[in-house]
């Protein structure tokens, strides 16, 4: 109902005008609908769905070129009826690590940099949904997404194995290690490549920080790793494993699930030293859940 007030002339009274407003009476969803939305919203988005044309190309593009070696290793071992794929489960995501890197860089800054550029954090909040709602919602989605892109494929390689007729319970055995191995992968990745791009609404800079975050850090590893192994220092190769978010999954996956390790000399972690690499994994997954909700309860002030 709104009230208009008309000049006091002859004949004239104030008019009472229905505009019609009315009371919503449905059903109230709350905070977890608001939240699995948000949820449902930003994986959808990890892959342009829902979004312009444009957007679609990329995060499709990788995702092919995360499933084409995968298929190709099953077309090499149906056709010369191998006895094993040419590739073992847990080192598909450490060879095609570069493509990874450049998904996240692509997704993570899309994922939260456009509600800190354009400041609609704060109508999030003017919602029924809190600061930690928002930051699962985002966390999930991207580790959801991710796992996604890296899981794919070895399901792939799993199925073409299994038409291959090659042995169903190493098969089976070799697939669940993977499974675990990229989950671990896109959880730790996730929270990494979040953190950064929550640093700076530029998405620009966000997509910069991401690939050098996870690129130089892996390379400078890498490079001294190499250098220890060349001058007999094997004990140091497995510490400096530590220090990469790449070689921290791979020495887990060397330690626990079997898998043969990317290092120098393949000196992969002990048991011992691989429960570190446990812990290390764990608090970083930790300290960037940490960090965001830090980041977002400043944003939504």
């Amino acid at each position: 109902m709104a009230v208009e007030q008309t000049p006091a002339r002859a004949g004239e009274q104030t008019r009472i005008h229905n505009i019609g407003y009315r009371n919503y009476d449905g059903p109230r969803l709350g905070r977890a609908y608001a939240r699995r939305s948000l949820f449902s919203q930003s994986l959808r988005g990890a892959y342009g769905l829902g979004r312009s044309a444009k957007s679609k190309v990329l995060p499709m593009i990788l995702f092919a070129v995360m499933c084409v070696p995968a298929a190709i290793m099953v077309a090499v071992a149906v056709t010369t009826k191998a006895n094993d794929l040419p590739l073992d489960y847990t080192r598909y995501a450490i060879v095609l690590q570069a493509v990874i890197s450049l998904y996240l860089a692509a997704q993570a800054p899309q994922t939260v940099s456009r509600d800190l550029r354009f400041k609609t954090v704060p109508l999030y909040f003017s919602r029924p949904i809190e600061h930690s709602d928002y930051v699962r919602a985002k966390f999930a989605a991207m580790a959801s997404a991710l796992f996604v892109l890296t899981a794919a494929p070895l399901l792939v390689l799993y199925v073409g194995a299994l038409l291959a007729k090659l042995d169903f319970a190493d098969q089976t055995k070799g697939f669940a290690q993977g499974l675990v191995s990229v989950a671990l992968l896109s959880l730790l990745f996730a929270g990494i490549a979040l953190v950064v791009s929550a640093i700076t609404p530029r998405r620009g800079f966000g997509i910069a920080a991401v690939i050098a975050v996870l690129t130089i850090s892996y390379g400078a590893v890498s490079t001294v790793q190499a250098i220890a192994y060349e001058q007999g220092s094997t004990d140091a190769i497995a510490w400096l494993g530590l220090f990469s978010p790449i070689t921290l999954i791979d020495g887990v996956q060397t330690a626990f699930l079997g898998a043969t390790s990317a290092f120098p000399g393949a000196q992969g972690p002990s048991s011992g030293v691989g429960v570190v690499y446990v812990i290390v994994v764990l608090a970083l997954i930790a300290g960037c859940y940490g960090a965001l909700m830090r980041r977002y309860r400043k944003v939504g002030l």
